[in-house]
């Protein structure tokens, strides 16, 4: 679909900007004003990508952005597998989130684990004219009764509970009283705050300081530690990414505490200061967390990035550096043992998808992230944009991306598909919510947000499955039969 003809750094410039314009038109002169500020050309002189970010997306467009109880329930707190997360509020917003993030856990789902069942308190209209304190606590008490082996609840609170004031820490402090202490921790993280669910992830951060850190106490005294205690911070185990990340941890000689939250427990949560060195993977959702176990307990963290055996390689020696010689000798060894796989996948799917274009469109560290297994298998990203980035997301991106690149921020759905369309890229890699927009143009899609029910794409593991199913996307016979409306 891309052509083949080799353009240089300044005619893909001009040309990106040129179509930044040709978009913009489309809008009334105060909202191009606007968005013209979140898109860009990435020039390699600069040290920033230079567009705007977490700012209000503009009213009347087709934002892909979620909200503050998304990044709270939905990234943070629900795949902690040990607690009972409620949806506190209408039953609308539980529904809509349950167990679409495929956050892998072992357990008895039920029994000691819970992360795909759905708690609600199910609103009425009584609920918001009355209040709904009392009903939360005949909740709390049912769970109790129904499910004795949690071993914590979160209270995630949806809008209308901000909105009629209900006071669920009270209930919270109240409830964990009367069963002796077990967390029940609520989390303000009404979907109006803010401006994307990045605000929901900071909130839970912030939750996690107050309400796991600081009355843990004297909680797991028997914990033994030992030097080389890691915390993966920020990988939330979709299709089982902590697992192939943990396994190549461990067998460096590291001994991993906690999984933040992908497969983790409340205990781990609980643990994580005792640790020697955090090791954050998506920085957006968990670096405010990271950043207070700095200076209260003076843990340091390092960012990792293990997508593809050249970023594999290059995290698994920084991580080492900060421990002694038997730890940089087992990054070595670890680095070895998986070359020869590593090289076999490339062998096998390089020459299938040199030379192919994407564009990409994710939240969380992945627009960039993602970038060097690409160009482990010959591809190169044309384009990149976050839905919930940060001016520092956007300034870490500058390792990644080429001069030229198309960069959107917050980008609409008109403006994706413009872009696409006048670029022609040969794959997008996006979130549900666009994927059958392009599929339906003839477009081929990878779903970045859940691996479209596929995974691990972390780790050695996970580079053969992630090479495998680009190429099951671009390569597949379908293409032949439809027509993108280009064609």
């Amino acid at each position: 679909m891309s052509t083949a003809v080799a353009e240089s750094p300044a005619d893909i410039k001009e040309r990106n900007k040129k179509l930044i314009g040709e978009v913009l038109e489309a809008y009334p002169d105060k909202s191009a004003k606007r968005r013209a500020k979140h898109l860009n050309t990435y020039d390699a002189e600069k040290a920033e990508c230079s567009v705007k970010s977490n700012i209000k997306s503009i009213p009347g467009v087709m934002t892909i952005r979620g909200c503050a109880y998304a990044g709270s329930k939905g990234v943070v707190w629900g795949p902690i597998k040990d607690m009972v997360h409620i949806s506190h509020g209408p039953v609308g917003c539980g529904q809509y989130s349950w167990g679409s993030r495929r956050n892998y856990y072992k357990g008895t789902t039920g029994v000691d684990t819970f992360g795909t069942m759905q708690f609600t308190s199910d609103f009425q209209e009584k609920d918001i004219v009355f209040g709904g304190d009392k009903k939360l606590g005949k909740i709390i008490d049912e769970i109790q009764e129904l499910f004795p082996l949690s071993k914590g609840i979160s209270v995630q609170s949806e809008c209308p509970i901000g909105l009629i004031g209900d006071d669920i820490e009270a209930v919270s402090k109240a409830k964990s009283k009367q069963y002796d202490g077990k967390p029940i921790i609520p989390v303000r993280c009404e979907g109006f705050r803010g401006v994307s669910q990045s605000l929901g992830h900071h909130i839970a951060n912030d939750v996690i300081r107050d309400w796991v850190f600081d009355k843990a106490g004297e909680k797991n005294a028997g914990f033994q530690s030992t030097p080389y205690d890691v915390a993966i911070i920020g990988d939330y185990n979709i299709g089982g990414d902590a697992w192939a990340s943990r396994i190549l941890l461990e067998e460096m000689g590291l001994r991993v505490i906690a999984q933040w939250s992908g497969d983790g427990t409340i205990a781990e949560l609980e643990n994580t200061p005792k640790a020697k060195l955090n090791i954050l993977h998506c920085y957006r959702s968990m670096n405010y967390i990271t950043r207070h176990m700095e200076e209260k307990f003076g843990i340091p963290w390092v960012e990792y990035n293990f997508f593809g055996p050249s970023k594999i390689e290059a995290s698994l020696r920084e991580i080492a550096s900060k421990f002694d010689d038997k730890i940089k000798d087992g990054a070595e060894r670890v680095i070895a043992k998986y070359k020869p796989r590593m090289e076999a996948v490339i062998a096998k799917y390089r020459p299938r998808l040199e030379g192919k274009k994407v564009m990409l469109y994710v939240g969380g560290l992945r627009p960039r992230h993602v970038i060097g297994a690409y160009e482990d298998l010959g591809m190169e990203v044309v384009g990149t944009g976050y839905e919930f980035a940060h001016n520092d997301d956007y300034q870490r991106t500058t390792h990644y991306v080429k001069d030229g690149t198309l960069i959107y921020d917050d980008v609409t759905g008109y403006e994706f598909e413009k872009f696409v369309e006048k670029v022609r890229p040969d794959l997008v890699g996006s979130g549900v919510k666009e994927k059958y927009i392009f599929q339906k143009m003839g477009v081929p899609f990878r779903q970045m947000h859940s691996w479209d029910y596929s995974g691990p794409y972390h780790g050695y593991d996970g580079f053969g499955i992630f090479a495998r199913d680009m190429d099951i996307a671009i390569n597949a016979p379908v293409w032949k039969l439809t027509k993108a409306p280009w064609s």
